[in-house]
């Protein structure tokens, strides 16, 4: 069992995937069994921005994820200092959580 928790997993990334894509709105929506996360790239003078990738995961996946991106921010903070939103910014302005689970604001 320790050997299978400890296992090195090969992953392949590919040069169009490692160079990422820009989003700057992520809109998270959720079901009984999964979460939807769309990334989108809002820019000046674009009536309507589309949605750049989207992630659908388990409800367990996502918290997994929230507890590594929790982890990584603590740490960035320590060595780059706090990351400031504005004051008349909450997170939820900025990454709407409560949408419907058709992914509607």
């Amino acid at each position: 069992m320790d050997e299978q928790k400890h296992q090195q997993i090969e992953i392949d990334l590919s040069r169009e995937v490692a160079q990422g894509t820009y989003a700057n709105l992520a809109i998270v929506a959720h079901s009984s069994s999964e979460f939807i996360v769309d990334f989108v790239r809002l820019m000046p003078g674009v009536p309507k921005p589309e949605v750049k990738s989207r992630i659908i995961m388990t409800p367990e996946n996502m918290k997994r994820l929230m507890l590594t991106l929790q982890d990584n921010i603590k740490k960035f903070e320590q060595d780059n200092g706090m990351i400031r939103i504005a004051a008349n910014e909450s997170a939820d302005a900025v990454f709407p959580l409560d949408l419907d689970p058709r992914g509607q604001a």
